[in-house]
C-alpha cells in the first residue's frame, strides 16, 4: 500500500520553476532515496511535500488522503515529520529540551517516548543535559532525528542526513536510519552520498534538472552502468 505519493509535482520559487512534474512514491515499510546532482530540486521536493512550498501543479497523497496545499502544521499532525539539513536543532537548549520541543502537539505523557529515543541513540542519553550547540555534528543530527520521532510519525523526510559528517559517523547515521525504518517508520531521504543512499534504499529516484531521470530499486540503480558513470564515478 502507498504510504506517501507525490504526483506530477511542479513547484519553485517566485518566477523560477524548479520541479517539473516530478513523481515519487513511498510504500509502507520502505526507505526511499532521492539522489542526483546539486540543483536537481531534491530539497525543493521535500519542502513541497511538507507544505513549506505550494505546488503549482500536482498532488501530495498521504495514505489515500489528498494533503496538497495544507499548512505544514496540519501536515505534521497527519504524520509527516521533516528533518532539514541545517539549523535542525535548538542550539541553546539541552538535548532533552530539544526532544521535548518535538512533542509540542502531544497531550499525553511522552516520557516513555524520550526513553525509546535514548534506546535508539544511547549517546544522547549520556549528553541529555548538555546544550545541543556543544555537540558534535553527528550527535546534533541524532538530536534532530530524535526530535522528529517524538511525534511517532508515519514517515520522516530527511534532507542530507550525512552532510558534513566524518565517515565513521556517516555509517552510524545510516545504520540508525535503517533501524528506525525497521520499527515501522517510512523514510523519504534526500542524500548526496549516493552510493550509501542507494545501498539502503528499497526504491530510489534520480532527479536531474528538476525532472525524474531514473527510478528503480536501490540495488538496481547501484548496478546501473549509466547511473554509475553519471553519478558514482564508475
Amino acid at each position: 500500500m502507498a504510504l506517501l505519493e507525490a504526483k506530477r509535482i511542479t513547484a519553485g520559487y517566485g518566477e523560477t520553476e524548479i520541479l517539473h512534474r516530478v513523481f515519487v512514491k513511498v510504500n509502507e515499510g520502505e526507505i526511499v532515496s532521492i539522489v542526483g546532482p546539486n540543483g536537481a530540486g531534491k530539497s525543493t521536493l521535500l519542502k513541497t511535500i511538507l507544505g513549506l512550498l505550494k505546488p503549482r501543479e500536482g498532488k501530495v497523497i498521504l495514505e489515500a488522503e489528498d494533503i496538497t496545499g495544507l499548512d505544514p502544521d496540519r501536515i505534521v499532525r497527519k504524520g509527516i515529520c521533516y528533518v532539514p539539513q541545517t539549523d535542525n536543532v535548538f542550539a541553546s537548549l539541552t538535548v532533552e529540551e530539544n526532544l521535548e520541543m518535538g512533542a509540542f502537539i502531544r497531550k499525553d505523557n511522552y516520557q516513555n517516548r524520550i526513553q525509546e529515543i535514548y534506546t535508539i541513540f544511547p549517546d544522547l542519553e549520556e549528553r541529555r543535559k548538555d546544550r545541543a550547540g556543544k555537540l558534535s555534528g553527528g550527535q546534533r543530527q541524532m538530536v534532530a532525528i530524535g526530535r522528529a520521532l517524538m511525534l511517532e510519525p508515519k514517515i520522516i523526510l530527511l534532507d542530507e542526513p550525512s552532510a558534513s559528517l566524518a565517515p565513521k559517523l556517516v555509517r552510524l547515521i545510516f545504520q540508525k536510519i535503517s533501524e528506525i525504518n525497521r520499527s515501522g517508520v517510512g523514510i523519504l531521504m534526500v542524500e548526496q552520498n549516493i552510493r550509501e543512499a542507494l545501498r539502503i534504499a528499497d526504491q530510489a529516484y534520480v532527479l536531474a534538472m528538476g525532472r525524474n531521470r531514473f527510478h528503480d530499486t536501490g540495488q538496481a540503480l547501484l548496478n546501473n552502468q549509466e547511473v554509475g558513470k553519471l553519478y558514482l564515478g564508475d
